[in-house]
């Protein structure tokens, strides 16, 4: 079983958004695929709640509740990480994962923020001894704009692998509403979306996403 972190301790980075539509556009591959919510808001089992009984089945986890047994025939386990998590907190998050994505939103506050927490999660014991991998995704871009600019620059210099940037567009608010993932919709609405998407799928189902 694989297990993907989304990531960020900045609070409105995406991290949910990011979790959903990934674990839903495995679902779409035929993978089996669970969903781990580790953020007591209850973000993504309520994304569950709202899945259509005809969409491909992903069984959901309260893991913020405590300990969580997640199917063993599970072919990847996406975890959806809380806000504010530093320190121990962050180490013991840290141990559960081989793969983790850190969404970084387009703007100064959330830029420096970012900073702080990608020196933190690469000093980490996990992800120093290299058993875990990491890669960053500029989530919530207006294209073509200043601050697009600067956000590509400032990860650009993480030197750490920057897998797409993912646009704001009513898609995501559509798929969040329904439960629904946007590999799910007409291919024809979500065009760009599933574009920007497929370097983050590609990544995931290759060997430089694991340790």
């Amino acid at each position: 079983m694989r297990h993907i972190m989304v990531l960020n301790a900045k609070g409105g980075s995406g991290k949910t958004t990011i979790a959903t539509n990934l674990a839903a556009a495995l679902a779409v591959q035929g993978k089996s695929v669970g969903l781990a919510d580790f953020d007591p808001q209850g973000s993504s089992m309520a994304w569950l709640e709202a899945r259509p009984p005809a969409r491909p089945p992903i069984p959901g986890y309260a893991a913020w509740q405590g300990k969580y047994r997640p199917a063993r025939n599970l072919d990847f386990l996406i975890m959806d990480a809380p806000a504010a998590v530093h320190g121990k907190e962050l180490n013991a998050l840290l141990r559960k994962a081989e793969t983790i994505i850190i969404p970084v939103l387009p703007s100064p506050i959330d830029m420096r923020a970012a900073q702080q927490f990608i020196e933190e999660v690469k000093k980490s014991g996990r992800v120093a001894r290299k058993q875990a991998k990491i890669a960053l995704v500029a989530n919530r871009v207006r294209e073509w704009t200043r601050i697009w600019g600067e956000l590509e620059e400032f990860l650009r210099r993480q030197r750490i692998p920057v897998l797409t940037h993912l646009r704001e567009s009513q898609n995501y608010i559509r798929a969040a509403e329904q439960g629904l993932g946007i590999f799910e919709f007409a291919p024809a609405a979500t065009a760009i979306d599933r574009d920007q998407w497929h370097p983050i799928l590609r990544w995931v189902r290759s060997k430089r996403s694991q340790p």
